[in-house]
């Protein structure tokens, strides 16, 4: 470690550039992984905050398309209800509709329908929960993007009309747009598209999109799937069926991965630059009697120092710029445990790219080395 820290005082200006490459690689990674759990969020947070173990469709329709093509009925809901391991299940609606509020908001909203006395109704941060027929608790997010508690929402092209009554306090969005829960009795009316003083076709009452469980963590889901009819997803899965969020997760995912390749070849390419040009040094150390061990231990106590500085920098900055995209439109949130493994990942690829190089120079004949070969 001795010859490694005093080359670090001697040649700081070309690890400091070194250095400042690996920083706005780290950068990078916090911003992809910031917009990343921030997509997610705006995608699945209404899901994500539904008190289920599993969502059951209609078998005939694909997960990408569930939450838009599955009918369920109630009478396979009570079949689910008497399955081991089933605590409860409830019909869940979920559509999407564009609305405008009575002081002329225009506003997107993904409708969840659910009975008001289930384990599905949201427990408001203001106003009253759900109960009467024409009553709304929205998200968070739809108070700030300009609905308030009272508001008349109508839906358009059917003109149904309903009111504010609270809202949670947290982000509930599906598909980016913002979650409305309201009793499943309306949304089987707005699902058929039935106007006001319209009747509901035969059945209609008695429909849902899924069925949305509560089950022990041992349940049999394909049993109950058997007996009722369905195809059950565990609710992580049925994430996929929210719009965009598969084709953007992996796009996200896909581009990090690139990025920690691209890391490890930065890093590896520099050591291995700088480890040839320092090889008469490591020459000397091997005639002395320095074991490959040593050297590989010294360069990466070397690599580790410029990596923590790096990235530590490159961490700092990229939170302080996320903490600057958070407050606009674009859907950021930074999450401590997703950001802890970009760093960790950051740093054991270019440890890993770094060992290369050292090990590839450090194995070569200490006289050749030296020029004995003259």
């Amino acid at each position: 470690m001795f010859l490694a820290l005093r080359e670090l005082r001697f040649a700081r200006w070309r690890f400091t550039l070194m250095g400042s490459v690996v920083a706005l690689i780290a950068v990078l990674v916090v911003l992809l992984s910031g917009l990343s759990s921030g997509l997610v969020n705006d995608g699945v947070s209404g899901l994500r905050r539904l008190p289920v173990t599993a969502f059951a469709f209609d078998p005939d329709v694909k997960l990408d398309s569930a939450f838009s093509r599955s009918v369920v009925s109630r009478g396979q809901v009570d079949t689910w209800r008497r399955q081991p391991g089933v605590r409860d299940a409830a019909l869940f609606g979920n559509m999407l509709a564009n609305a405008r509020s009575d002081r002329g908001v225009p506003i997107d909203l993904a409708l969840f329908g659910v009975e008001p006395d289930s384990f599905l109704a949201p427990a408001p941060a203001e106003g009253t929960g759900l109960g009467s027929a024409d009553g709304i608790v929205v998200s968070r997010t739809a108070i700030e993007a300009g609905l308030r508690l009272g508001d008349t929402v109508i839906i358009d092209r059917i003109g149904t009309r309903l009111t504010v009554v609270g809202s949670t306090g947290d982000q509930r969005t599906y598909g980016h747009v913002d979650v409305a829960y309201l009793p499943l009795a309306t949304w089987q009316r707005l699902h058929q598209g039935a106007g006001p003083g319209e009747a509901l076709r035969a059945g209609a009452a008695n429909e849902a999109t899924a069925v949305a469980v509560q089950a022990d963590d041992g349940a049999d889901l394909a049993a109950a799937d058997a007996a009722a009819g369905t195809t059950s997803y565990r609710k992580t899965q049925a994430y996929g069926a929210s719009p965009g969020y598969t084709a953007e997760t992996s796009t996200l995912q896909l581009i990090q991965v690139f990025l920690y390749a691209i890391s490890a070849l930065v890093v590896g390419a520099f050591f291995t630059v700088w480890t040839i040009n320092r090889r008469h040094e490591l020459a000397v150390l091997r005639a002395m009697g320095a074991a490959r061990a040593y050297l590989l231990r010294d360069g990466l106590v070397q690599a580790l120092v410029v990596l923590g500085a790096s990235i530590g920098a490159g961490v700092a900055a990229g939170v302080g710029l996320g903490g600057l995209i958070s407050g606009s439109d674009v859907p950021f949130a930074i999450e401590a445990p997703a950001v802890t493994v970009a760093v960790l990942l950051l740093a054991a690829l270019g440890l890993i790219g770094a060992a290369f190089a050292i090990v590839r120079v450090a194995a070569v004949d200490p006289l050749t080395a030296l020029g004995a070969h003259r």
